[in-house]
């Protein structure tokens, strides 16, 4: 455990995917762009899922960087960061599947978004979030749902919208999941500050 963290708190590694999601963060809002414009006012903070949860871990770097936290801002990385994550990966399988192939916009998507997944498991054990951090985070996500499958604001995915009660369905067990995710790592790190 002192290992991996020695790495991920080296300043280098830091200042290396804090860039990496900034500049992830500004392509997925750009990414969003048309799709930001025919959207509602009162919606436009929903969209742009992805984006949102890699901005959020850009601001806990940067926090890192400068020895502070944000639990709040880090539970809501955490679950976001896991949910959009996988929800992308899967996405775009779908798309594979359903179409036969996939462009390379669809492989690199994800990529970066199966690294997002990752990203958030591998940094859990070191933020400082608790369990009333945890429940905004929770209530982020399962509002974001609302949004997206009430209110019809999901991320448009081309075919893929033929299947869209199922996909509503999926990622509303997949927010339930996520924030599973947030509560276990919590509770690890917990025992671990416990035992040291």
């Amino acid at each position: 455990m002192n290992l991996l963290k020695d790495f991920l708190f080296h300043r280098t590694v830091i200042w290396l995917l804090f860039w990496v999601n900034l500049a992830g963060t500004f392509y997925g809002f750009w990414w969003y762009r048309y799709q930001l414009a025919e959207t509602p006012l009162i919606f436009q903070l929903f969209v742009p899922d992805s984006p949102t949860a890699s901005l959020f871990i850009t601001l806990v770097l940067l926090a890192f960087l400068y020895g502070r936290s944000i639990p709040y801002i880090e539970a809501l990385a955490v679950v976001s960061l896991f949910k959009y994550g996988v929800w992308a990966v899967v996405m775009n399988m779908l798309m594979l599947i359903q179409q036969g192939s996939l462009g390379w916009q669809g492989y690199m998507l994800m990529i970066s978004h199966g690294a997002m997944a990752v990203e958030a498991v591998l940094f859990a054990a070191f933020y400082t979030y608790r369990l009333k951090h945890l429940v905004v985070g929770a209530i982020w996500v399962l509002h974001n749902d609302i949004i997206d499958y009430v209110f019809g604001m999901m991320p448009i995915y081309g075919s893929l919208m033929i299947h869209i009660n199922e996909i509503g369905y999926f990622t509303f067990w997949l927010s339930t999941l996520s924030i599973a995710v947030g509560w276990k790592l919590c509770r690890k790190r917990e025992k671990l500050d416990a035992i040291s």
